[in-house]
């Protein structure tokens, strides 16, 4: 009797394990194979179970995932021959070191009649410079935008007017390039180098998006070649001041995109994409001592360029001719101001950065230090609002009607818009 009911007992957990292992390899075959349309884990009845849902199954993220990479890895591969390294060269001297007497007694006239000579018979180097070569002084990156040749990349990777300029191709060709045009108002430029059947990048037409996904191709320190990072849209319409180490001095950029796209020294020039491989942005600086923030100037701005270049044969900048500084609550506590919005004309921070630039369409017009734009053409200048780009969808010659305060009474002044030089 006793060794039936360890038969059954026996039986029983046999059984209990048949069926453990019965349900798990059919969860596992549900879990490979779902059903169409459905993510995550299902029952025979097509139900997603309460375990599976407590794992947070039900959701596209691994999927979506899985077509965001390679929607990457397709954009990249369709992009990366467009885009272009920019090596910078120069003739710079040659110069020779030379040990002898003579150097010794320009350092040290006279030391010939000494009574007590060196003893070690030790020269001062001196130097003497032997015909000039070409060296690379810097580097970017640029991209074409037309097959014909016409690329466009940052004013400051350019600035250097007595530099040659060589684009590196994807496929290691090297050709030489010539500015056709430097945008007097923006970090903006224009190459062009002898060729056709170029592979070139469509610039986007619309608004960038906060969060968008974007990809950032350049030559990374100057070294690495079609370096590829990825990242989002993380901030719209920044006002920065940017400097160069390749020179051209400080400059102030607004409206432009941050993200968090890794971008360094060498970047400067190169696209930021969205997955479709369209331009939103070019890749221009990245904020000091700061972790994944760059910047970059967005498609509108080189839509404009190129336009202004295939009409004029050079960009064209309109300007007013003013010094300013957004209205912001800081500004409103230091300078006792009651205004809540508009620009605050100014000067810069130097004698030589006066607020009201002279012979200048502001000047013209009667602008003066201290006065605040708050409107123009009855647009208000407040958040998001940048003077500086309603002032650009104006060409020059054109008339605009400024609103301003001056020692607390508004007025109105009308200004001819100029071509900033």
């Amino acid at each position: 009797m006793r060794h039936e009911r360890a038969l059954v007992f026996l039986a029983v957990i046999a059984l209990l394990l048949s069926c453990g292992a019965f349900g798990f390899s059919a969860r596992t075959a549900l879990e490979r194979e779902p059903a169409p349309g459905i993510d995550g884990e299902e029952t025979a009845s097509g139900a997603v179970t309460e375990e599976a849902r407590d794992r947070g199954a039900g959701t596209r993220a691994p999927r979506d995932a899985m077509q965001e990479e390679s929607a990457t890895v397709a954009t990249v591969a369709r992009s990366q021959d467009a885009v272009v390294s920019v090596i910078i060269t120069k003739d710079l001297p040659i110069l020779e070191r030379s040990f002898d007497k003579g150097g010794f007694e320009f350092f040290f006239p006279g030391f010939g009649d000494d009574p007590f000579p060196n003893p070690f018979g030790f020269s001062p180097p001196t130097y003497r410079q032997r015909g000039t070569e070409k060296r690379e002084v810097g580097g970017g990156t640029a991209f074409f935008v037309r097959t014909d040749g016409l690329l466009l990349t940052n004013r400051h990777v350019v600035a250097d007017e007595d530099a040659e300029y060589t684009v590196l191709l994807n496929d290691g060709t090297k050709l030489a390039a010539t500015v056709a045009t430097r945008d007097p108002g923006n970090d903006i430029a224009l190459l062009k180098v002898n060729g056709a059947g170029f592979t070139a990048l469509p610039l986007a037409e619309d608004e960038p998006a906060l969060g968008q996904t974007v990809i950032a191709i350049g030559n990374a320190l100057g070294e690495f070649r079609n370096t590829v990072s990825r990242g989002v849209i993380s901030g719209l319409k920044r006002s920065i001041s940017a400097g160069s180490s390749l020179g051209g001095g400080t400059e102030h950029l607004e409206s432009i995109i941050q993200t968090d796209a890794a971008i360094n020294n060498g970047n400067s020039g190169g696209p930021l994409l969205d997955l479709a491989g369209r331009v939103v942005g070019m890749n221009t600086a990245v904020a000091a001592g700061a972790q994944n923030i760059g910047f970059a100037i967005p498609a509108s701005d080189l839509w404009r360029a190129i336009e202004s270049y295939e009409r004029h044969g050079r960009i064209v900048k309109t300007y007013l001719g003013i010094r300013y500084t957004p209205i912001t609550e800081e500004l409103r506590e230091q300078n006792d101001i009651a205004e809540e919005y508009g620009v605050l004309i100014m000067r810069g921070e130097t004698p030589d950065e006066p607020a009201v630039l002279p012979g200048s369409p502001a000047q013209e017009a009667g602008l003066r230090e201290g006065d605040i734009i708050r409107a123009i053409d009855g647009t208000k200048l407040d958040v998001g609002i940048s003077l500086a780009r309603e002032i650009q969808q104006h060409a020059p010659g054109d008339t605009v009607r400024l609103t301003i305060l001056r020692a607390g009474e508004e007025h109105t002044i009308d200004a001819t818009l100029g071509e900033q030089q």
